[in-house]
């Protein structure tokens, strides 16, 4: 059935799902209001859009263990919510992220360290495509090195004109060999590959014209873009969209024969979904649908 099949696909997110019921929430913005002070990141949500802005632009946003481990508690909190239908990540301060904490990878840390930090940063990358919801990377200023393997691994990516993204690891003696993951899969290969060899930059043109984001806008229309996209997402169906975004990065993984075996299947299941239905009947009414937003299946 439907519900079973989208609970096979994000499976393995089931546990930390519900780990992470327990932290706190996050309240709706208040007009002109700032991040607090000393929180790495700060989790804001209103009307089904939740709102992560990296907070440290004193040490360029770097992800650092314990940023990551913000950002992936602010990610899974009440992830299952049906207040919840897409989720934003922006920065403070002129850099959107300037990649790892270099402080932490240096030998006063031992190999144990080093490895929990990529290994976190991994987690989080793979948690953002198995997320039941569009994460969407509002970028203004640099991204570099893990910085710019984040915004690759974000569904969507917004940037402002004088946004920059590069992998610059290889010019300190570090190749970025995990961000080339993320670039290698949202980039061709021969300009991945330039950038992961030289760490020259791509500008914000460039990078849309190679599909490192979606969109390019002037700085001051940035988060009326983003929010644009985030409210039309909210007009449809958490559950469909779920299943939709499940499905789609699993065919990515497949043989074309089995990816259109899978999907074929999935339409169907689709079809059984409470939403399913609602939004075939409310199209031949010619009203608009009312979601439930939940896996059930019309009885």
């Amino acid at each position: 059935m439907a519900a079973a099949r989208l609970a096979r696909l994000r499976g393995p997110l089931a546990a930390a799902f519900s780990s992470a019921a327990a932290a706190g929430a996050g309240g709706p913005p208040r007009p002109g209001s700032l991040p607090p002070p000393g929180k790495l990141t700060v989790r804001r949500q209103a009307g089904g859009v939740r709102n992560i802005i990296l907070n440290n632009p004193r040490k360029r946003n770097a992800l650092s263990l314990s940023m990551l481990q913000s950002l992936r508690e602010d990610l899974l909190h009440d992830v299952k919510s049906k207040d919840l239908r897409v989720i934003i990540i922006s920065a403070e301060g002129p850099v959107f992220c300037s990649g790892h904490d270099l402080k932490e990878l240096s030998s006063e840390d031992d190999v144990k360290h080093h490895s929990q930090v990529f290994e976190i940063c991994a987690e989080v990358m793979t948690l953002i495509q198995k997320l039941p919801v569009p994460v969407i990377a509002k970028v203004n200023g640099l991204a570099t090195a893990a910085g710019c393997q984040l915004v690759a691994s974000c569904d969507i990516a917004v940037a402002s004109e004088k946004s920059q993204f590069a992998t610059p690891g290889v010019n300190i003696g570090l190749f970025c060999s995990t961000p080339a993951v993320a670039l290698g899969r949202s980039l061709p290969r021969k300009v991945a590959l330039e950038m992961l060899f030289t760490g020259e930059p791509l500008s914000a043109q460039e990078a849309l014209m190679h599909g490192l984001v979606s969109k390019v806008v002037p700085e001051d229309k940035l988060e009326e873009e983003t929010m644009k996209i985030s409210h039309k997402i909210c007009e449809s169906s958490k559950s469909v969209l779920a299943l939709g975004k499940a499905t789609f990065y699993r065919q990515m993984t497949q043989d074309l024969d089995t990816a259109y075996r899978m999907t074929t299947q999935v339409m169907v299941d689709n079809l059984t979904l409470r939403d399913g239905q609602e939004g075939i009947e409310a199209f031949i009414q010619k009203r608009k649908p009312v979601w439930s937003h939940s896996q059930d299946e019309k009885k």
